[in-house]
């Protein structure tokens, strides 16, 4: 089964996402900052990982950064989810190793849909 890694300081989000990622078949890792995000994915291994920007402590460019400076991690597929929609933030979180950049508000079917695409391209 591919694990997810989804890492929100909005409890609400968090949710959502966790929900619709296991209705579409996949285990879920859902924490609520920067730092729980670093461990698991060192500890878990997580295929993907879902990260929202702006968190406490560890920014998601941050948790970003560290993974790919890590060899151990650096194969980790990295979706930005955010509301930080300026041009600016979305090129910052490509030069930090994101994969993919999604705006909040959006679409969970969208989500799934772009992750499962992700997925589809790293294994071809």
């Amino acid at each position: 089964m591919t694990v997810v890694l989804v890492a929100d300081d909005d409890a609400d989000i968090r949710d959502l996402v966790a929900f619709k990622l296991e209705q579409a078949g996949f285990e879920v890792i859902a924490v609520e900052d920067g730092q729980t995000a670093v461990e698991q994915a060192r500890s878990r291994q997580p295929t993907l990982a879902v990260l929202d920007v702006s968190m406490p402590g560890l920014s998601g460019i941050d948790v970003c950064r560290m993974l790919r400076a890590e060899p151990a991690t650096a194969g980790i597929l990295i979706i930005m989810l955010t509301a930080r929609v300026q041009e600016q933030d979305v090129e910052g979180g490509f030069s930090a190793g994101a994969d993919d950049y999604v705006t909040k508000p959006f679409s969970p079917r969208e989500l799934v849909s772009r992750i499962q695409a992700l997925l589809s391209r790293a294994r071809a």
